[in-house]
This record gives structure tokens, sequence and C-alpha cells, in this order.
């Protein structure tokens, strides 16, 4: 009996080191809380760590040191020696019905630093544990540890833990702007490693903590769209702890401390390939509806000429060329003026549009030999169809002119890329567009042998350039459509009493063509004030007062950043669709594949919320989820999956079946 009280005295007192290097516990049905050491012995004056360790109970949790939209952080005071500050492990993000929260569940550990003469540290704690509801928890501990040579303690093993959950420096430039939108740069961040990425503030009412964070990935660097809080300021910068997750499931939680200002230039693909993309996005263009006639119109003038006809090639790469250059210069011009100018940006103004309506139905007049240009020799012909280079000249011009509401496959990106490049990368990449449009009539000129599969000249030119004015009529109803868009019917009404002064115009100078001299001479005055008085309600249609949006198709939701995040936030699938109402290739895609019965069908089965923005305007709202996601003009098709997936930027020409496709495999 002697022998076995002696071994449990040395066991007892074997163990003292050891429950001095934790506390004893204190407890509740919620949590156990203990104060516990690092290390099992210390020296005078040099630092070690101690830290609360606390142990919840299933379903409860306590809070980071911003616990969001509410709760408190736990407090920890050292007596017996100085101390810093806790160091924060990353937090999780607890969703506490409708309010959003930065929080621990299971065990944490938080440490701090001390520097003692003694070994003899007390601390008192606070911590609030929340689950149904929030319960103010305390308590008082208190270590005994022996001085000698530091050595881990049994407890050790926690604060290796802790060391493995708090988060890095960041190794990534972030800037944060004026509207909440988060920018962060690395090399290494692309759409092909980044799935997801959520950003945890320092302080409170920094940002709005329930509000969804959409995510947009580039080569270089992604955006979260942040929503400001009432403590937001964007002049003193945001820090906080960024969290990026890979394909692998692999999270990264790093410190960032985002300067203000705007977000830093986004990596440029290689400008070879983006040069590529404007060659094949501006050749594909020569399919698209809107420049298809202005080509057919061409082909026709270049029939006439037989084998003869590089000249007429040339000229009307240079008319194409020369387009291009000048609407890169304004977009440039644009855009150094602070406005949110992108392709097609033009057909954002009515009179533009009205203007436009008038030249194709003039277009059209002249193709059906109302009235001709350049005397009897050019019957039928017009400015953009006449015999002469200039002719083909002007027929480059139109032809960019009337492609502008048109969007094909590489566009995209190569405008956005050229865009965000310097002035002279920018006018390079809209002139590889321009020759792009005006290959196969370069190949004309190049290739002798091209020349002679050209049909021959003959009766069938007049009858078919007469069948190509009713494409022209066509593009000129589609435009007062838009005009209608933009400025209701007040838009309308000018711009059809302009369709009537100018029509009026066409017949009077081709009625006088054949008169004599004087009659002549009257019948042009006649046409002239007519485009002078057109020209009188073109200026008016501006102060016509645009209304407002127009509501969304049956079946679709007018799209807001605001409502995005809320359905993000739910996890719930969305398509978002960016449209404007001179788009053709908007038009043609909604008709062909987003609009079809079976696709809505689907639509409707997979819980699938459609949101559709009109950029007819240039709404800025829209102007920016555009920038988010690479793209300076429409369309633009996004799809979110369910549960927070990244998102997906689809192709710019759909088919029902791609669509149908993304939403089975959703």
């Amino acid at each position: 009996m002697k022998r076995l009280l002696t071994l449990a005295a040395l066991a007892v007192l074997w163990a003292l080191p050891v429950l001095g290097m934790e506390s004893a516990p204190v407890s509740s049905p919620r949590a156990v809380a203990t104060l516990v050491s690092e290390t099992g012995a210390i020296q005078p004056g040099q630092p070690f760590r101690v830290g609360l360790n606390l142990r919840m109970a299933d379903g409860w949790h306590t809070y980071w040191k911003n616990p969001g939209d509410a709760g408190a952080p736990p407090e920890l005071t050292i007596e017996g020696g100085t101390a810093s500050a806790i160091d924060w492990p990353t937090p999780r993000r607890v969703a506490e019905g409708p309010v959003m929260t930065y929080a621990y569940t299971g065990q944490v550990l938080l440490p701090v630093t001390v520097t003692a003469s003694t070994g003899a540290i007390k601390a008192h704690a606070q911590w609030l544990v929340c689950k149904d509801i929030c319960v103010p928890e305390e308590g008082d501990f208190a270590l005994n540890l022996p001085i000698g040579s530091p050595t881990p303690s049994p407890q050790a093993d926690l604060f290796a833990a802790h060391d493995r959950a708090v988060p890095r420096a960041s190794p990534w430039a972030a800037r944060i702007a004026p509207d909440g939108t988060l920018f962060v740069q690395g090399p290494e961040l692309r759409p092909a490693t980044v799935t997801d990425a959520w950003f945890i503030p320092d302080h409170p009412d920094h940002i709005q903590d329930d509000a969804a964070q959409p995510l947009s990935v580039r080569n270089g660097g992604f955006t979260l769209s942040l929503k400001p809080g009432k403590g937001f300021d964007a002049n003193t910068g945001l820090s906080g702890v960024l969290s990026v997750r890979d394909r692998a499931g692999m999270q990264a939680d790093v410190v960032i401390n985002a300067a203000p200002g705007p977000s830093p230039a986004p990596a440029m693909p290689p400008l070879g390939q983006v040069l590529v993309f404007a060659w094949l996005g501006g050749l594909i263009l020569n399919l698209m509806p809107c420049v298809f006639p202005i080509l057919a119109m061409k082909a026709v003038a270049l029939a006439r000429h037989g084998g003869r006809g590089h000249a007429h090639s040339l000229s009307y790469t240079a008319g194409v060329l020369v387009t291009f250059v000048a609407l890169a210069a304004l977009l440039l011009v644009a855009r150094a003026a602070g406005s949110a100018a992108g392709w097609g940006f033009q057909f954002s103004s009515p009179v533009f549009v009205a203007a436009m309506t008038w030249l194709l139905f003039a277009v059209g007049l002249n193709l059906s030999g109302v009235f001709q240009v350049g005397g009897p020799e050019g019957a039928g012909s017009g400015l953009a169809g006449r015999h002469g280079v200039a002719g083909s000249f002007f027929t480059g011009l139109l032809a960019v002119l009337v492609a502008t509401p048109c969007t094909a496959p590489f566009m995209g990106v190569a405008i956005a890329a050229g865009l965000a490049a310097p002035p002279a990368v920018t006018v390079l990449v809209f002139a590889v567009m321009g020759l792009g449009l005006a290959s196969p009539y370069v190949a004309l000129a190049a290739i002798p042998g091209l020349a002679r599969v050209m049909p021959k000249p003959g009766r069938w030119m007049d009858i078919f350039k007469q069948a190509l004015a009713f494409p022209m009529y066509g593009a000129a109803a589609w435009l007062l459509w838009v005009v209608s868009q933009e400025a209701g019917p007040g838009g309308v009404l000018a711009t059809a009493a302009g369709l009537v002064l100018v029509g009026f115009a066409g017949w009077v100078f081709g009625a006088s063509q054949l008169a004599s001299q004087q009659p002549r001479r009257i019948g042009q005055v006649a046409a002239g004030l007519a485009i002078l008085l057109a020209l009188a309600v073109l200026s008016g249609i501006s102060a016509v007062p645009v209304g407002a949006a127009s509501a969304a198709e049956a079946g679709a939701e007018n799209f807001s950043a605001d409502r995005l995040a809320a359905l993000r936030s739910e996890g719930k699938p969305v398509f978002v669709n960016m449209t404007a109402a001179w788009c053709v290739t908007c038009l043609v895609n909604e008709r062909v594949a987003i609009g079809t019965t079976a696709v809505r069908q689907a639509f409707e089965a997979e819980g699938v919320t459609y949101l559709k923005g009109d950029w007819t305007r240039q709404d800025p709202a829209i102007t920016e989820f555009l920038r988010q996601n690479g793209r300076d003009g429409v369309p633009l098709y996004v799809f979110y999956p369910a549960h927070g997936g990244p998102p997906q930027v689809l192709p710019q020409i759909l088919t029902e079946g791609q669509m149908l496709g993304l939403l089975r495999a959703a």
C-alpha cells in the first residue's frame, strides 16, 4: 500500500507541470473554455504564447473580431504580464436568418503573445455563444508556468493548427473602387484556377455582409462586386481577409489592404492573339444580317466590272479601314471625356439612328431607280453604288456604319482588349478588324484568278439591284422601331416625317434629272429645301424626352445588380442576357435560341431566373457589368449555376441546342 501511495504521489507531481500548462476549465452546456500555453517553461522577459481555447457544443458558435451583422467578439485580458492583441484565425461565414456573421464553430484557439517576469499568469475572458439564442459567458483562468528552458507543451499542437488557419500576407495587388468593386491582380489568377472568392472586412459596416459578392475572373486577376455599407469610404481603402478557392477545392486565405483607386489594368491577351481575333471577327461580320445587303450591292458592282474591279476592291477596303479607324478615334475621345462608350455606341443616340433610317431609305430609293447620282450613265446608282472608285469607298463606309449593330464571334475579346490597351494599339485592333471585313474584296484584288469566277454582266444585275432595295427598306423599318425604344412615340413621328421629306426630295430630284436646265434647277432647289427641313426635324429628336426602359419580356425580369446578388446569395441559378434594341445579333439570338418554347420550359424546369438588361441607352449599371465580364458591347450572356458555382460566359452566337445542353448540365 505504501508503494502504491508513493507511485500515486509521484504521478501527481509529474502531472503538475502539465496541468500548469492548461487552466481549470470553465464549462457550460454550450462551451468549455480553458487557458493554454504553447510552452512548458518560460524565461523571464522572453515572449511566449497563451491562448483562450474554446470547445463549443454542436450547432453553437462564437465570433471573429468583426462579428458581421450581429454578435460580439471574444475578449481576453491578461494579468501578470503584457500581452498583444488576439491573433485571429480565419472565420467562417455563418448565415443567421437574414443576416451574415463571421464566426467559429467546433474548437477555436485565440492566442496572444505575453511577456512576463514570472510564470504566474492570470486571465479574464468573456465570449458570446449563439445557436437559436445567444448567451454571454465569461471566466477567470490561471496558469503557473515553471521557469526554465522553453519546451513545447502538450498543447503546442493547438498553436501549430492555429498557425495554419491564420491568413497570410497577400501576394496580390488590390484596389477598391468608389462603387465597392474590389480588384485583385496576380499572374496566377485565371478562370482555369479560381472558382470562388469572398471577402471579409476587418471592421463592421464597411460592406453589406449579407449581400452576394459576384465574382468575375479574367486572366491575371478578378473582381468582387462588394456592396458598400454605411461605414464604407473608398478614399481610405479597405482591409480584411480574402479567401480564394481553386478547382481542387483548396482554399487560400490572405490579408489584403486594398488601396483606393481604379482597377489595375487587366492582363491583356498577347497582341498577336488579339489581332487574330480582330481579323476573324471582322471577317465573320460579312455574314451578319445587317451587313449582307450592302455587300450584295458591292458584289453586283464588281460583277459589272468583270475582271477589272481591282481598283474598286481597294477603294472599298480603304473606305472600310478609314471608317474603322475613325470609330476607334471617336471611342477614344468619348472615353477620355468620361463616357462609357463601347462598340455600337453611336446607336444609343436617337438622332444618329433616325439619320441612319433616312440614309438607308434613300439608298433603297436609289436602288429602286427613283433618282440617280452622277448623270445618266449612273442611272439607278447612288453614292454607295455608283460606278467610280468613290462609290466603292462610300460603300465601305456605309458597310461599317450598318455593321455596328451586329457583333460577331471573336469581336468581344478583341474590342475589350483593344480598348484597354494604349491608344495606338486600340487603333491597330480596329484597323485589323476592318481588314477582316474587307478581306473578301482584298482577295479579289490580290488574286486575279478569283475575278474569273465572278458572274458575267447582264440584265440580271439590274433586276437584282432593284431587289436589294427591299432589304434597305426593311432595315429602315427596323431602325424606326429602335427610335421608338429610344425616343418614344414623339421620336417615331419625327423620324416618319423625315422619311416623307427624304422620299419627296428623292422623287423631285429624280423627276428633274431628265428635264431641261431650268426645271432641273428648280427640282434640285426643292430637293435641297426638303433635306434642310428634314435636318431641322432631326435636330429636334434629341429634345424628345426618353421614357422609362421597356418592361422585360414575358418570363424575364429586368436586370439589376442587387437582384442578381440576391439570387446568387439564395443559391439559385441565373441566366443574364445583356441586349439592346439596335443589336441585330441580340435580336436573332433571342428569337432562335433564348425565346424558344423548349428553352423557356427548360428555364422553368431547372428553376433558372432569367434576367434581361437593356443597353439601348447604355445604362451605366449594365456598362459596369459588361466591363466586369471583359466586354465593351452587347450581346453578353452569362450563366450562374446553382449554389454559387463559377459563372460561365457564353458565345455571342447562340443556338437552341447550346442553351438546352447548358441548362441540362446545370
